[in-house]
């Protein structure tokens, strides 16, 4: 594929990773505190539409298979999505619980369905192997390139939050009818999948009954939770056991461009020896950098900084080689392609679920209070923390190694 394609095709990512940040993260925070909602209702509110929404993700992908074109598909996506994040961004001053559960109701479908054809079409689009790594790679490079402006852009548009909130609606808008133009106008090709006639529901056990979908699933869910455990304790670590709460955000900015800058060099790796061996490279820098992580104590910012690049940079494996394999297997069957990714983002959304389930209570359950300087409590987050996902990452590496002849890539 010519470099100006892959990229052009990209560049949708960028605006659907700027909208699910504030989504997951600020909004909460805006309705609890600006508006004054009860914390115990936002929280009851998320949890339920988060659970509906990564429920009906492989159900969206099951009937959007049973559709003729990804882009007609994508595009009547987007436009839910953008009313949806101004309803959540700019709410009414008498915005209540109802208003909370239609926008993101409104936000999280026009998501979904954007998002995961947005993904399946990418799987066809790439005539080789090789390309469907550097679609994958621009896809989700653009993406981190969207975390970090939704992450910055609020501070510099307002000193209020609120207010820069509801101006980071208004710049979303435009950067999300741009971006369309560009990947929907400027990428020549539609998804060859056709038009599935299975009955409803039919689809769904059909590809989650292939062994190598199974099986890459698999090491795909356990991997997720192991990166999706530190982005949940991650501000407790900084705070209290770091002692660098201040400098929270350089961490984190450190770890996304190190996570963006490192997706060409992925592609090179996976070149050269294979993506499933690649893929288990990127864990193995993974599970070196939190062991290292585990030991850390007050004031070694600089040994965390360190650890936030080297973690970026095996991010950028995690984002890059599992959608390309499974492109790869894609192009051996002709069919299930909105399925899969509907299940894939079913899986992506649960970790982050399953991360919190996990991860919080253990916390409370060791004795630890955010703020606290019990040493013991800290040792307790510093494993939970880096620990955790060291245990999960090996167990991760030790299937995708077993099964490493049998997901579909032969190299």
């Amino acid at each position: 594929m010519p470099r100006r394609e892959v990229l052009a095709y990209g560049v949708l990512g960028l605006p659907l990773a700027f909208a699910a940040l504030p989504i997951y993260v600020h909004v909460p925070k805006l309705y609890a505190d600006s508006l004054g909602m009860p914390l115990a209702l936002v929280g009851g509110v998320l949890l339920g539409a988060r659970i509906l929404d990564a429920v009906a993700d492989p159900l969206i992908g099951q009937f959007s298979d049973r559709a003729r074109g990804r882009r007609a598909l994508i595009a009547w996506g987007l436009i839910p999505l953008g009313l949806g994040v101004l309803a959540l961004l700019r709410p009414p001053e008498s915005a209540g619980a109802l208003w909370l559960i239609m926008a993101l109701t409104v936000a999280y479908a026009g998501y979904s369905v954007a998002n995961i054809n947005y993904q399946a079409w990418g799987a066809r689009l790439a005539p080789t192997s090789l390309d469907r790594t550097r679609v994958v790679a621009s896809r989700e490079g653009f993406g981190l390139v969207g975390v970090v402006l939704a992450a910055t852009l609020p501070g510099l548009l307002a000193t209020d939050s609120a207010e820069g909130l509801a101006a980071l609606a208004l710049v979303f808008v435009p950067v999300l009818m741009l971006a369309a133009w560009l990947t929907l106008g400027r990428v020549g090709r539609d998804s060859a999948h056709g038009a599935s006639h299975a009955p409803a529901f039919a689809m769904l056990a059909a590809v989650f009954g292939r062994p190598a979908f199974r099986r890459l699933l698999a090491v795909f869910a356990v991997g997720g939770i192991a990166a999706a455990v530190p982005a949940t304790t991650v501000l407790f670590f900084v705070d209290d056991v770091i002692g660098q709460g201040d400098r929270a955000g350089l961490f984190l900015a450190a770890y996304f461009v190190a996570g963006a800058a490192s997706l060409p060099l992925w592609v090179a790796v996976a070149r050269r020896v294979g993506k499933v061996r690649a893929w288990l490279l990127g864990m193995l820098v993974s599970i070196v950098a939190f062991a290292w992580a585990a030991g850390l104590s007050a004031g070694d910012g600089t040994a965390f900084l360190v650890i936030c690049m080297a973690s970026g940079l095996a991010l950028g494996a995690d984002l890059t080689l599992p959608p390309a394999i499974l492109a790869d297997q894609l192009a051996e069957v002709n069919a299930g392609d909105g399925a899969c990714f509907g299940w894939w983002n079913f899986v992506t959304k649960a970790n982050l679920a399953l991360a919190a389930g996990l991860a919080l209570p253990l916390l409370a359950l060791l004795g630890y209070v955010p703020g606290g300087q019990d040493e013991a409590a800290l040792r307790a987050l510093a494993v939970v923390y880096a620990g955790v996902p060291v245990v999960l990452k090996l167990i991760a590496a030790l299937l995708l190694w077993r099964w490493r002849n049998h997901m579909g890539e032969l190299r």
